[in-house]
Parts: structure tokens; sequence; C-alpha cells
């Protein structure tokens, strides 16, 4: 009768533990938090992101590669490439898997321990049985949930920035790319004139009608444009191979075309309204440092209620001797707090709050400096490229047709023609870094608004005349 009754107490003890269980348990979601993270890459680069799964149909994903890189690339179709087919943003989407997983193992309680023990003396054996629950781990299961959903949380905030990161840095790849093709091909065609100036001289020197410092003048120039063009060629192929890399492309797939010359300047620049209030909204950085603090504050609160009770572990067990009738009980393990009262844990979890908090004001202050920063740079670039275009190239064209008009009138040589040529030089090549420092601004500007910032570099400065003459 007191056995039925021992039996019937450990029935309730267990259903009640099950029933509590599987109240707070918690599964896998279906998407894995892959909509959200897709859903704020889509605000803030213009495009989704899916991740790749086992056994998974890659064929809409084939297709849409090959119609892409099937045409020249424009900037937003680079961004979409090296969205869907870089493989170290597919393996970042990993640690979203590794979240979810400790998510749902915060929700379950910890499995029970069993053990048996069998002693025997003489004829006579002795046979203990106990099966034991962590009650503490029940009880605490709503905390250490809410620390691993606001954990999930960040990992999707962390996954969105990566995507966001490689949206950016595949922008700028591609108007560096550009850039530096329209380079080469221009330089290219300033050692295509060089040869035949010094092609020229060398025939009027033959003559007598060109002197030997002039010819080695025209000569000294032609050696250093190839030797420019060889350099203008290895800056293009880096570049390409850069915005490869990002788009995660090879073989045939790496043959992809971009055009001739960068994008032309819009009319006017973007207004900007309230860029500081923006970025403290929409930045991720910040909203991740401040899942941080909010996580480590619910884990200071559990270390500070388990501070003097971590251990309290409650089971049944019942007791069996040979000519003896079995025995039933049940068990309580608590851990004694007489050396550690938990100090050290308390002390520690404290101070990392008090890190994230700290670490939280200053990506703030970051923030609100980066955008700044960004918006002089878009400015400013936006304003020399404007310059270059407006005032600088056509004022040396004009040169140029004035010159042209001497020569045609007999009052210029065919060598102060060229010369005039060598001197448009620096300025095209300039105008040429105008214009890309501008789109490489503007992309600036957005990812320290929308993005994580952290990626203003100081504005170049053109070579003078004289030196990307040659001279």
């Amino acid at each position: 009768m007191a056995m039925q009754k021992h039996l019937s107490s450990l029935k309730a003890v267990v259903s009640g533990v099950a029933l509590l269980v599987l109240a707070g348990c918690t599964t896998f979601s279906k998407d894995g938090g892959m909509d959200a993270v897709s859903a704020m890459t889509k605000e803030r680069t213009g495009q989704a992101v899916q991740i790749a799964k086992p056994n998974a149909d890659t064929k809409p994903t084939d297709e849409t590669l090959k119609q892409l890189l099937g045409k020249p690339l424009t900037p937003d179709s680079a961004v979409q490439v090296a969205l869907l087919n870089n493989k170290g943003l597919q393996a970042s989407f990993s640690e979203l898997g590794i979240a979810e997983a400790d998510l749902v193992s915060a929700g379950w309680m910890r499995n029970p321990s069993f053990s048996f023990g069998r002693m025997r003396t003489g004829n006579d054996v002795e046979i203990e049985r106990s099966i034991m629950f962590d009650v503490i781990g029940l009880l605490t299961i709503p905390i250490r949930r809410g620390i691993e959903e606001r954990r999930f949380e960040q990992a999707k905030l962390q996954a969105a920035s990566r995507a966001v990161r490689l949206a950016t840095d595949a922008r700028k790849a591609y108007f560096n790319a550009v850039a530096a093709q329209q380079t080469a091909k221009y330089m290219e065609q300033v050692a295509s004139a060089a040869e035949a100036s010094a092609e020229l001289a060398k025939r009027m020197a033959q003559v007598g009608n060109f002197s030997k410092l002039d010819q080695a003048r025209e000569q000294a120039f032609y050696a250093d444009a190839t030797a420019q063009v060889a350099r203008a060629r290895h800056n293009a192929a880096a570049a390409r191979e850069r915005l490869a890399r990002l788009m995660g492309v090879w073989d045939e797939q790496a043959a992809f075309q971009l055009p001739d010359r960068l994008p032309d300047l819009p009319k006017e620049p973007k207004p900007i309204q309230d860029a500081e209030t923006q970025a403290m909204q929409q930045r991720l950085d910040i909203q991740m440092t401040k899942r941080g603090a909010e996580s480590t504050a619910k884990a200071l609160g559990l270390s500070k209620a388990s501070r003097f009770i971590n251990v309290l572990d409650i089971g049944y067990q019942n007791k069996s001797e040979t000519g003896a009738s079995r025995g039933n009980g049940y068990e309580i393990e608590v851990q004694l707090p007489i050396f550690d009262w938990s100090g050290a844990n308390v002390a520690k979890a404290e101070a990392i709050y008090m890190q994230a908090v700290h670490r939280t004001a200053d990506t703030a202050v970051r923030a609100r400096s980066e955008v700044r920063e960004a918006y002089s740079a878009y400015r400013t670039t936006y304003d020399v490229a404007k310059h270059y275009r407006d005032e600088v190239v056509p004022l040396r064209k004009k040169i140029s047709d004035e010159v042209l008009l001497r020569y045609n009138g007999m009052l210029a040589s065919v060598f102060e023609l060229l010369a005039d040529a060598r001197a448009q030089v620096g300025s095209v090549n300039a105008a040429i870094e105008a214009q890309r420092d501008y789109w490489l601004a503007d992309t600036d500007l957005q990812t320290a608004i929308n993005g994580s910032g952290g990626n203003n570099a100081q504005l170049s400065t053109p070579a003078s005349g004289e030196a990307a003459q040659g001279h």
C-alpha cells in the first residue's frame, strides 16, 4: 500500500514536470530566421538573400545568375550576383542555425540522470536505483529561453549586417573595376599617340630636322607611357578579380562584361535629411549592440537568481535487499554554498553588462561621426567631379581645339599638337578618378546610414599634370 502511494506520487511529479517542459519548449522555425534577414537586407540594399539548403533545387538560382552575367553588369546586378552566389556569405548564414539550436535547447529541461548500484555481501545482494531531475534548470527555462531568443535576434542582425557589407563591397568593387578598365583603355590610346610621336621624331632627327634632345624627350615619354599602360592593365585586372571574388564567380562565369565607362553624375546631389537620426534607427551595428546589452542584462538577472542555489536535483529512489521488502523513497541533492557563494560569477556578469553598455554608447558616437564624415565626402566628391566635368575637361578641350586651329593654319608644329595631347593625360585621369570617388562616397554614405559604416576613406589626390605627363 505504501509502495503504491510512492508510485502515485512519483507519477504525479513526473507528469507535472513533463507538462511544464512541454509548455515551455521551443521548436525550430520553418525559415530558420532567414525571412527576417532577407527583409532587413532588402530594405537596405534593394536585394533579397536566401540560404542554399542541402539537396535543394538550384536551377532557379543558376538561371538567374546566367541571365545577370549574360549582359553588361550594372551596380545593382553586381550586388545581386554577390548576394546570390558568394559562398562566404552562405557559410555565415549557418551561424543562424547554431543560434536557433541554442534557443531550442534552452527551452527544454536537462535530461534526467539515472543511477544504479549493486552490492553483494556473501549471499545477500543490495540493489539501489534512483532517477534525478534538474529542478533549477526547469524553473529557469523562461529566463534562459529569453536570453537565447535575444541572441537569436542578434544572430539575425549579424547575418543581415554581413549581407549589407557584402553588397557595399561588391558595389564599390564594381565602380573600381569600371574606372580601372576605363583608365587602362585611355592609357592605351595615350601610348599609341606617344609611339607615333616618337616614330615621327626619330624620322625627323634622321634627316636633320629635329635635335637629339627633343627626340630623346619624345622617346622618354613613349617609354613612360608604355610602363603606365602595363600598370593600368594590371590595376584593371586586379580590380576585376576582386569583383569576381565578391560575386563568387569562376570559370565561364568570370567572363562577365563591364560597361565602357562609369555612370554619369546625377544632376544634383541627393538631399539628406536627419542623417544621424536615420543612422540611429537603421544601422545594424547599433541594433546588435543594443540586443547584446539586453541579453547581458538578462544573464545578470539569472546569475543573481541562482546565486545561492544553482544545483537542485529531486528524484525517485528505491532499494531492494535479499530477503527484504523493496524500499521506496525520494532524494534531494542541493549544492551548499560553503566555499563559493557565486560572488565571482555575479561580479563577472556585472562587468560584462557594463562593458556592453559602454560598447553600445561608443558605437552610437562612432556612427554619428561616420555619418557626418561620409556626408562630407559625398558632397566634396560630387563638387569635385562636377568641377572636372563642367570646368576642367571643357577647358582642356577648348585649348586642344585652339592648338589644332593653329596647327591647321601652320602656326603650330605637330609636336606642339602632341605636347598639348600629353598635357590632357593628367586631366582626363583625374576626371575619371573624381567620378569614381563620387560613386564610392555615395556607397559609403548609404552604408553609414543603413549598414554598419566604418568604411570611410580619405579622398584621393590626383597626380599633377607634370607627373601625369611623365616628365
